[in-house]
């Protein structure tokens, strides 16, 4: 009697917006762009992909430019800012490079304008490419200093309808304090927007944190570096902090 293939789990979410790290794409480099790592991570979002999820990513650049460090060392703030939306959009020509290279249809989208790189970032045009079944890379953060690429990617995951936001980190939720230097730290299963405010915790800025609560828009925390994570979070398996 053959053996029965079990059955995939079906997705809880119909849109989702990833928010992925700069640090996420240098792997063990320390710096830049690991092409490997780049690879990984296009495999796991063609996997969701593949279960016909509407996919909008959103990428930080800490792996090349830090703008709020580089003000605190002395550069204009606003200019820093800047150059750290240039580097967002570097990121995001990585990894749309990863996934078309193994099948998946992109289209990148700035805030700031670059013609020769990338589509300007209009609303209804980006909805129309989700329909048309392209995962869509927001790039350049919101194209204004002072807002950091998570309030970015909760701006857009509520303009696109977006289900819920995933935060791809390094750790497994989100922790009372810094787990990798204090062994101690304890792990939420859950919080609500308002404690991680009032007792500020590192997920997100309180701008990205104060719109999410206000649009009831729910965030997911979880590990990246652990392949097909992404994929047991949008089937609904209870893995990493959820925010709500």
């Amino acid at each position: 009697m053959a053996k029965q293939k079990p059955q995939r789990k079906k997705p809880v979410y119909k849109r989702i917006l990833l928010k992925l790290s700069g640090e996420a794409l240098q792997g063990k480099l320390g710096y830049g762009v690991d092409p490997e790592v780049a690879t990984s991570i296009a495999e796991q979002i063609k996997e969701i992909f593949d279960l016909k999820i509407d996919v909008a990513c959103v990428i930080g650049a800490g792996n090349i430019f830090r703008g709020l460090q580089a003000s605190q060392a002395g550069m204009d703030r606003s200019t820093a800012d800047y150059i750290g939306m240039l580097a967002t959009i570097i990121n995001s020509m990585v990894l749309q490079d990863a996934l078309e290279k193994i099948g998946v249809p992109t289209r990148v989208q700035s805030a700031i304008d670059v013609q020769e790189l990338a589509e300007p970032y209009i609303r209804r045009r980006a909805i129309r490419h989700l329909e048309k079944r392209r995962v869509i890379i927001f790039a350049g953060g919101t194209g204004n200093p002072y807002f950091t690429t998570d309030t970015a990617a909760t701006l857009r995951a509520i303009e696109i309808g977006a289900d819920v936001i995933l935060k791809a980190t390094k750790v497994d939720g989100v922790y009372t304090s810094d787990p990798v230097k204090n062994k101690n730290a304890k792990k939420f299963k859950s919080l609500h927007y308002i404690d991680v405010l009032r007792k500020r915790l590192k997920v997100m800025d309180s701008t990205a944190i104060s719109l999410c609560m206000d649009n009831k828009l729910p965030l997911i925390v979880f590990n990246l570096t652990k392949h097909g994570n992404i994929r047991r979070v949008v089937t609904g398996e209870n893995i990493g902090t959820r925010v709500h």
